[in-house]
């Protein structure tokens, strides 16, 4: 089973949450409000293209556009594979909390 780091399932979340308005800019902006995390736009880029890599993302080029100096903006999606991943990663969160919860009131 194949798990993700945190930061793969921040981003993960982040594109699914976003639908079809994940970019570059949105997907930043999810990450900083939800998770506090503040990320460049390189470092993001470095991690989206190792999403896509391992097929857990799609992605898809806008038309051109004037205000982004005729450059195209770049659209996420998940794949079947990154839903899947995200899926697993939940369970097995959700089995290594399992019985814990007492135990963390306690201390």
């Amino acid at each position: 089973m194949k798990v993700l780091t945190r930061a793969e399932e921040m981003l993960l979340l982040s594109i699914l949450r976003l639908k079809d308005n994940a970019f570059s800019l949105t997907i930043l902006k999810e990450i900083k409000q939800r998770m506090g995390k503040k990320l460049t736009i390189g470092s993001l880029w470095v991690s989206l293209d190792s999403l896509y890599k391992k097929g857990y993302i799609d992605k898809r080029m806008a038309e051109e556009t004037p205000a982004k100096g005729g450059r195209k903006k770049i659209f996420y999606s998940l794949t079947p594979l990154g839903a899947k991943a995200l899926r697993n990663t939940r369970e097995l969160q959700k089995s290594l909390w399992k019985g814990v919860e007492r135990q963390l009131k306690k201390i």
